[in-house]
């Protein structure tokens, strides 16, 4: 179990070195934390909570609050809902706030040891600071996700990948895809309610201009 944790430690640093290598334009670490509850029957609680770093990881660029309800149906489909309340840095160098709200619709496919979980995402965001008209409008977003997941026996790390795109829903779209994300990381089980994620991810944005960012994400986990 040692040389499984040794060994995807060093994958994980290897990728992340191979990918800023061949990007450099930015860095950044989140720090997050998230929390289940399940409430009634099939009803479950979910909190979230995030700190996302930029520049090279010097200065924060978000932080957020999320809370919301998921319904499952059965072992295979459930449905959730969400609120998120952000503090961005926005270019004045100040924080202001943003809302989103999310409404998921999630599968789940079980194949021996592995998972394949998927995920379509519909978003809508309002800004509360505004540069000119078009940010009063609130931007609509569809994010389709696909995670594959492996469980080595008898082992409390357990590794994954996910790749996820965003597609704006408007009339006047400039691009079809508007961002990507690609990740590769493992989750450590501390105990049936407690777990660690952390993953390295490149992120590209198209809009409003070409960037990519290479992170290292870091999560607690607590089912409760």
């Amino acid at each position: 179990m040692t040389m499984t944790i040794k060994k995807l430690s060093v994958l994980l640093i290897l990728l992340g070195f191979t990918s800023f290598a061949y990007s450099q334009d930015d860095f950044g670490i989140w720090y997050g934390a998230s929390a289940g509850h399940k409430l009634i029957g099939k009803l479950g609680l979910d909190l979230s909570g995030e700190i996302r770093t930029h520049n090279n990881a010097s200065r924060i660029d978000e932080m957020f609050l999320e809370g919301g309800l998921s319904y499952k149906f059965n072992k295979y489909v459930s449905v959730g809902g969400s609120y998120r309340y952000t503090w961005f840095h926005e270019v004045t160098d100040d924080y202001h706030a943003r809302h989103k709200w999310f409404a998921d619709i999630n599968g789940h496919l079980p194949l021996g040891d592995f998972d394949i979980t998927g995920r379509i995402r519909f978003q809508e965001r309002y800004k509360t600071y505004f540069q000119d008209e078009n940010d009063r409008v609130p931007k609509s977003t569809l994010r389709y996700r696909l995670k594959l997941s492996y469980n080595i026996p008898s082992c409390p790390v357990n590794p994954f990948a996910f790749t996820e795109i965003f597609c704006p829903v408007s009339s006047d779209k400039k691009r079809s895809v508007e961002k990507e994300r690609f990740a590769i990381g493992a989750e450590y089980k501390i105990s049936k309610k407690h777990s660690i994620d952390a993953a390295y991810m490149f992120q590209r944005d198209y809009i409003p201009h070409l960037s990519d960012i290479n992170l290292i994400s870091l999560e607690y986990n607590l089912k409760f």
